[in-house]
């Protein structure tokens, strides 16, 4: 991903927004999400987990004195069995 936190952060911020956009619209519907919907609040929610692990990641090795540019993105795969 190679991004410092604020963009991290601005990242978040936008993968939220379309998050509750997609929920939005599917409430609004009352049919629920179709297929195509279910699967990009999926990739959405990917990404909100690999993001939220490199911010994460980045300020632990902020504080234990290391580089915090040494950090990047874990596959969606290592993120999502993360209990949270």
């Amino acid at each position: 991903m190679g991004m410092d936190d604020k963009t991290i952060l601005h990242r978040i911020t936008e993968l939220v927004d379309e998050e509750h956009r997609l929920r939005s619209t599917a409430q609004a519907h009352e049919s629920g999400t179709d297929d195509e919907a279910k699967e990009q609040l999926r990739a959405l929610e990917e990404s909100l987990d690999q993001c939220w692990d490199l911010l994460r990641r980045r300020r632990a090795a902020r504080e234990a004195h290391g580089d915090p540019e040494a950090q990047g993105a874990r596959p969606v795969s290592e993120v999502e069995r993360y209990l949270q």
